[in-house]
């Protein structure tokens, strides 16, 4: 009986510890820089089917290579209309790395990735067919940030998404 307990002691130990795990994140298109992107995209409205941008496009040559911003888990590689090209993987802190509109992919579901490992390539899949070619690159929080939420446009969901150009961007230049 005693083992069931600790079980979940440790369970819940390495839960915190996922969360107070420290993150560094970079760039995760190699070779660009805050000049890649217009800093003022995210949360940028109106943005076509979606409402609201909810991420940052970092701009670059279509088969530029796609590296992982923080260490994680591939949790997802697939295909979808809007993403075209996706993969996500789980960082620290309980966030999710969504990377989409990509050429090609490298990594795979349950993949464990360092900072700098090769996800794929940029492109232009999904709605971002014809349009120059780019990651479109956004971090979801697991747990909700309530102070964030507002009484904007999709305001509640402020709570789950954040700034990409805020984590990244002081480690680019």
């Amino acid at each position: 009986m005693l083992k069931r307990p600790r079980k979940r002691y440790l369970l819940l130990a390495l839960c915190l510890a996922w969360l107070l795990a420290p993150e560094w994140p970079q760039v995760p298109v190699q070779g660009a820089s805050s000049k890649d992107w217009h800093p003022k995209s995210f949360w940028f409205e109106p943005w076509g089917r979606s409402g609201v941008h909810k991420g940052i496009d970092i701009f670059a040559r279509t088969g530029t290579p796609v590296v992982a911003s923080s260490y994680g888990l591939v949790l997802l590689r697939g295909e979808i209309a809007m993403g075209g090209k996706v993969l996500v993987v789980l960082g620290p802190k309980w966030r999710l790395h969504y990377f989409a509109h990509l050429d090609s992919h490298s990594a795979w579901p349950g993949q464990p990735v360092l900072p700098g490992s090769l996800l794929g390539t940029v492109g232009d899949s999904g709605n971002a067919r014809g349009k120059p070619p780019h990651l479109h690159y956004s971090i979801v929080s697991l747990l909700p940030y309530f102070w964030r939420a507002d009484g904007s446009s999709q305001g509640w969901k402020k709570m789950f998404y954040l700034d990409p150009s805020q984590l990244i961007e002081s480690r680019s230049d």
